[in-house]
Formats: C-alpha cells, structure tokens, sequence
C-alpha cells in the first residue's frame, strides 16, 4: 500500500484538504458577509461626542451641551447640501421636480448614516442608477453630481462608524459597481475613476484617524492597567518591608522577653513558687508567640533555614482551646468554656479559623475589658460549627486611647473602648467569608460584648455497610 493510500484511507469520509489560498479566499468572503451583508439595516444610533474630550472640555458649559451633537449637525447639513446640489443643477438644465427628487433620495441615504450605516451604503449604491437617470444628463455616468457627492459622504461617515476593513468591502463594491455600470450601461464619460480615487484619499485618511483613536484608547487602557498593577505591586512591597520590619522588631523584643523570664528566677534569693510560675508563664507565651510570629512571617525572608522550617510547623486547632484559656486566666481574665454536640474532627481551615476567633476575642477581652468574666461556647452542629464568644461589663479601668486626651480625671470604671473597630473584628470577619460563614460583633445590653460566628461544614457521606451474602435458607454464607 501506497503512502497516498495511506493518507487517503486515515483521513475522515467528506474530509478534504484545504490549501492556504482556499482558506484566505473563504475568510475574506466571511468577512464580506460578517460587514456588509449580516444585518445590514441594524439599529445603530451615532452617539454624541463625549463633553469630556480635548476639544469639547475647553468650551463653555452652555456652548459644551450643543457642541456635543456636532456630528449629527455636520451630517444633516451634507444632505442638506445634497439636496441644493441637485436643485441648482436642475435649475441650470432647465429641470425642476426630477431633479428635486433625484437630491432628496441620496439626501436620505446620507441622513441614514446616523441610525443605520451599512443600510446607508446599500441605498445610495442601488439608487446610483435611478438617481443617474432622473437628474445626471448631460453629467458622467454613473453617478450624477449629487449622488457622487452623497456617496463619498456615506462612505466616510460608514468608514468612521465602523471598522477598517468595511470601509475596504465598502471601496470594492463601489469599484465592481462602478466597472460593470460602465461596460454594460454607459459606455464613454465615466465618472467611475474619479469616484475610487477621491473615495480612495477619503477612507485612507478617515481609516488612518480611526485607527490612531483606537490605538489611543487601547494605549490609554493599557496604561491605567499598568497604573493599577504597579500600585498594587507597590502596595505588596511596602507590606513585605513591613512584615520584615515588624519581625525584626517584635522578634527582638521576644526574644529578649523570653530570655529575660528564663533568668529572672535566678536572680531572687529563693523566689516564692508563685513567682517561678508566674515567669514559667511568660516564657512560654513570649516563645509561643515568638513561633507564631515566625510561622506568620516566615515566608518573607525564606533565605534564612531558620525560618524555611517555621511554616511547617502544626497549627492550632480546637483541641488546643484548654491551653490557650488557661493562659488566659493566668492573664487575670475569668473565662469559662461550653463544649455542645458531637466532637468530631474539622477541616484544618475550619480548625484554625475558629481558634483564630476564639483567640482574638479573648485578647480584646483582656485589653478592652479588664476584671470581666468571659464564656467561650463550642457548638459542634449537623451542618457546621458555631462560636460564641461573650464578655460581661469590665470591672477595673480601662486605659484611655493616645489619641483622646483625657481633660479631667475619669472616676470609676470607662466603658469598653474601640469595640470593632480594629484589624481583629476585621480579620475575624475576613476569615469568616473566607471560609463562606456568617458573624455578628457587637455590644450587649449589660456593657459587656459578644462575638457570634457559624461556619458550614459539609456533612460527611457515611461509609457503605458490608453487605453479607445469604443462602436461599436465609442463613448466612
């Protein structure tokens, strides 16, 4: 078998070979029919000139409402102009009601420019003939001097409407027109030449313009993306160098926390055991802390090993509530925990966000609510998991904000300040919608604040059950 047998036989039955010419030819034709023949008498108004461009924004506001319809107006006096062409050619040649027809019907095709473009074309090509013959004796032929006018018109104003590649269908079909109206209806003084040169030198410099305003708009939107994207790679930067300035900072003072707990005991003459407690305490928050910190912020300086193996390190899930609320009642906060429903193993990103919750409301507690009694409730339900986080009225004083002087002394207890309007309620909130959940953050009726969130959580399939197999007694196999 034969190589061209081959191919024969692997090629699909009705399948032919298609050479680039074939190819060029049928997209061409796709594009003459997508221009010119899809459609041709679509409803597209010409919209106004925008108030805001380079020419219109130097005018008054009262010149500026009117100068917006120049297109319109440029229009309407072309056809206008159609019509006097034809009537003052009709008065040189003696004629009246033909010639004031022969105007009026290219006058309409240019006016239609406005609403419908390419069905414009199509009048003032097919009406060339009848337009020639009511009013073009004594004229070349095809065109009359009204209807050469009028189409030159309707060819620009389509040309700027549309794209360039219509403006070139629209050139051909002129030229063919004009050619076979030439050879087969008139014979000498043919006007055919003039015409495609002077239509030619109008959608070249009509086509150039489009171009270059599209170009330009193209230019300018590319340029705003770019704004857009180096603002927002400036934004990441500066954050990254504040993530790396807050580490080296807050890192630093950490660490000297937690080295100064560890030796603080040595330093006291036998320290009471609640003393050694109380610094045993701070070390481990402050290295507690100190690895979260890392963890968080490892990413940005992966160059150094030390930080490469933080983010691995296990992140805290519900289980690990018991130690954080016992640093928090070593942290003078009263708070109490309510465990509801069947515990069952979360998603890690449930898992994490829920202690990230539970953790950062009891930190505002602390800050915002000095001697208050906190609950911590842990709601396992069918269809996900719920938290409620409540603190009652503070007890002892709370530190005035830095930027709200006190100007007389404050007696008694002050009332919770900054109640969710810092980064935590935030991120609360942002963690929450990461995870498609809902929350509530707000004060109660007896001063205190609570913090409410529920987090869907699919339902796992249960497992299928064996199946064991039965003899016909209906004893087991």
């Amino acid at each position: 078998m034969t190589e061209t047998q081959t191919q024969t036989q692997t090629m699909p039955a009705g399948a032919k070979s298609r050479s680039p010419e074939y190819r060029l030819a049928a997209g061409a034709l796709s594009g003459l029919r997508q221009d010119l023949f899809k459609d041709p008498f679509a409803y597209r108004p010409l919209p106004p000139w925008s108030p805001d461009g380079p020419l219109l924004r130097r005018l008054p506001e009262r010149v500026r409402r009117y100068a917006v319809w120049t297109p319109h107006a440029v229009v309407v006096g072309a056809a206008l102009f159609t019509v006097m062409l034809s009537l003052t050619v009709g008065e040189s040649m003696g004629g009246g009601l033909l010639h004031a027809v022969a105007g009026f019907v290219p006058a309409v095709a240019v006016a239609m420019t406005l609403l419908r473009p390419v069905g414009a074309w199509w009048i003032s090509l097919v009406s060339t003939p009848f337009v020639a013959v009511l009013g073009g004796e004594g004229f070349g032929a095809p065109w009359a001097p009204a209807g050469f006018f009028a189409h030159i018109v309707v060819m620009t104003v389509v040309a700027a409407r549309t794209r360039p590649r219509t403006a070139a269908w629209m050139w051909a079909g002129t030229a063919a027109f004009g050619f076979f109206a030439s050879v087969l209806w008139y014979s000498l003084d043919s006007d055919t030449g003039p015409m495609l040169v002077i239509s030619a030198l109008a959608l070249l410099v009509t086509t150039t313009v489009h171009v270059r305003r599209e170009a330009k708009v193209e230019v300018t939107a590319q340029r705003q993306v770019t704004a857009v994207e180096r603002d927002r790679r400036t934004l990441l930067e500066e954050r990254t160098n504040i993530a790396r300035e807050l580490h080296d900072v807050v890192a630093h003072h950490m660490s000297v926390v937690a080295i100064q707990a560890e030796a603080a005991p040595y330093r006291v003459e036998n320290p009471p055991p609640e003393l050694e407690q109380a610094f045993v305490t701070i070390r481990e928050n402050a290295v507690a802390a100190l690895t979260e910190l890392r963890r968080v912020l490892g990413v940005v300086r992966v160059e150094s090993a030390e930080f490469t193996a933080a983010p691995d390190a296990p992140q805290p899930t519900l289980a690990d509530l018991g130690r954080l609320l016992e640093n928090v009642r070593e942290a003078g906060l009263q708070v109490g925990q309510t465990v509801t429903g069947a515990v069952r193993d979360l998603p890690q990103g449930v898992e994490l966000s829920a202690y990230r919750i539970v953790q950062e409301a009891l930190s505002n507690a602390l800050r915002h609510a000095p001697g208050a009694e906190a609950r911590v409730e842990v709601s396992y339900v069918l269809g996900g998991l719920g938290l409620r986080v409540v603190n009652g009225p503070p007890a002892g004083l709370v530190k005035p904000p830095a930027r709200r002087p006190a100007t007389a002394p404050h007696r008694g207890p002050r009332p919770p300040l900054s109640m969710g309007a810092g980064h935590g309620i935030t991120g609360m909130r942002e963690r929450i919608a990461m995870l498609s959940g809902e929350m509530t953050a707000g004060p109660t009726a007896d001063g205190g604040y609570e913090v409410a969130a529920f987090v869907p959580v699919a339902t796992p399939e249960p497992a299928p059950q064996p199946t064991t197999a039965t003899d016909q007694s209906g004893d087991p196999a």
